[in-house]
């Protein structure tokens, strides 16, 4: 089990910004900072950061949503919050039947998912 991920962010106040908005309705909030560089998103216990970096690479990270209105909400949010559509919400069975998700690029064109697996459908 994965306990958590760091992406790097090209400017970091921004990114704060974005992953604010973008993780909120998902029940993740900023749970620390440090430096003004670094901060750790989470419900309970911070499992998603970003971090300041002078050359960050594109990446994909997916987060859990509780059901698909939580996976739109996070792509309304995360749109509004100045994200790039890649792919809008909706079912992708070719992954596994359930499995209902959405896509945003972030300012630094990391590909964050949100994904919902339907009841009792995650492989």
């Amino acid at each position: 089990m994965i306990d958590h991920i760091k992406l790097p962010v090209g400017d970091y106040a921004r990114s704060r910004a974005f992953f604010t908005a973008a993780l909120a309705p998902l029940g993740y909030r900023m749970l620390i900072e440090r430096g003004g560089r670094e901060a750790g998103f989470g419900a309970d216990f911070p499992h998603f950061w970003i971090a300041q970096s002078e050359a960050p690479t594109p990446a994909h990270a997916a987060i859990r949503a509780r059901d698909r209105a939580a996976v739109a909400a996070f792509h309304r949010a995360a749109l509004e919050a100045g994200g790039t559509d890649n792919g809008a919400p909706g079912m992708r069975s070719h992954y596994h039947p359930g499995y209902f998700s959405a896509f945003v690029l972030d300012p630094d064109e990391h590909n964050i998912e949100a994904v919902w697996h339907g009841a009792g459908s995650a492989p």
